[in-house]
């Protein structure tokens, strides 16, 4: 049943109905053409995750915001071109981070298994495992496979699908919705930001001049906001960054949910989710470690099925960064 409702989620999503082309994601697509590959994959992420304990975030928020614009179909991987302006140049994805990784990881799996694995299953193997590296013993959600690539990449639709960092409860709640997830998904997942960084531009508002009048966002924690202006310094920073979690900005767990009881999530996305009933519900439960783990793998499990490519659609890429 599990199976059955991620396959379904294709058949939900506005705007993808016509991308899931009858196929469907499975458990070991690859068994037959590629035994090793999610093994592969796996020892590729775990390798240079060891060395760069940055990459499970940087790889965790690429996977959401490929699949959050055409689909999970590695669109946006691909390299802006003379006649094209693709999603990687959308100011969105400007602060992605870990592309060449990815292509090394996709370079690895080409030496043993030419032309078989797409960099949209490789992308969305390597987000979960990077993640999982370090905090649990088996991996922390399970990641059917089959997906295809896409041969189409548009700046214009990751600038319209992609979730703001300064948008309010209700336009997160539409922008889920159009991809076929709901409350429930929204706050799990953007229980993500326990790892990662997020640039001063993306919440510097908040701090400085929240409503227009140079004021200060009264929801966002005092004590809180008078560290973060020690670190942005001024509206016009936009190079420094800090931890979207305060010291637990290496680790996946709950702690995301701890500190945004205190009022000290970064962005006013963040902030959004206690401000409806609903939402601040789910929240008060992902307080429970076991609850927000069970529920992290569902939603991401969900997530990962938006509007795929499978069976002849699309293309398997040589080269994530390039259409055949």
């Amino acid at each position: 049943m599990r199976r059955q409702a991620l396959i379904l989620v294709c058949m939900v999503v506005f705007g993808v109905v016509g991308t899931c082309h009858g196929g469907s994601l499975k458990k070991g697509f690859y068994n037959n053409t590629c035994p090793n590959a999610e093994a592969i994959i796996k020892n590729a992420t775990e390798k240079r995750v060891a060395s760069d304990p940055t990459l499970p975030a940087r790889f965790l928020r690429m996977h959401f915001h490929d699949c959050f614009v055409r689909g999970c179909d590695a669109s946006v991987l691909l390299n802006s071109t003379t006649n094209n302006t693709a999603e990687k140049d959308a100011i969105p994805n400007l602060t992605l981070a870990g592309f060449d990784v990815i292509d090394d990881i996709k370079a690895e799996v080409e030496k043993k298994c030419p032309n078989v694995v797409s960099c949209a299953d490789v992308l969305a193997l390597a987000a979960r495992d990077a993640v999982s590296f370090k905090v649990s013993q088996t991996p922390l959600w399970e990641v059917l496979t089959g997906r295809r690539d896409s041969r189409v990449s548009r700046i214009s639709e990751a600038l319209a699908n992609l979730p703001s960092p300064f948008s309010n409860f209700t336009t997160l709640v539409q922008n889920f919705a159009n991809k076929g997830l709901n409350v429930q998904d929204l706050v799990v997942l953007s229980g993500g930001h326990t790892i990662g960084v997020g640039h001063c531009n993306a919440f510097s508002n908040r701090l400085y001049n929240f409503t227009g009048n140079g004021d200060q966002d009264p929801s966002l924690n005092a004590t809180y906001a008078t560290f973060l202006k020690t670190q942005c310094q001024s509206l016009s920073d936009n190079t420094t960054f800090v931890v979207m979690d305060p010291g637990s900005g290496l680790t996946f767990d709950n702690n995301y949910y701890v500190t945004l009881k205190q009022n000290k999530g970064l962005f006013q996305s963040d902030a959004a989710l206690l401000t409806n009933k609903s939402s601040r519900d789910v929240v008060d439960k992902l307080l429970d470690s076991k609850e927000f783990f069970k529920e992290f793998a569902k939603s991401m499990e969900k997530m990962g099925a938006i509007g795929v490519l499978t069976g002849n659609a699309g293309e398997i890429r040589k080269k994530c960064y390039v259409v055949n």
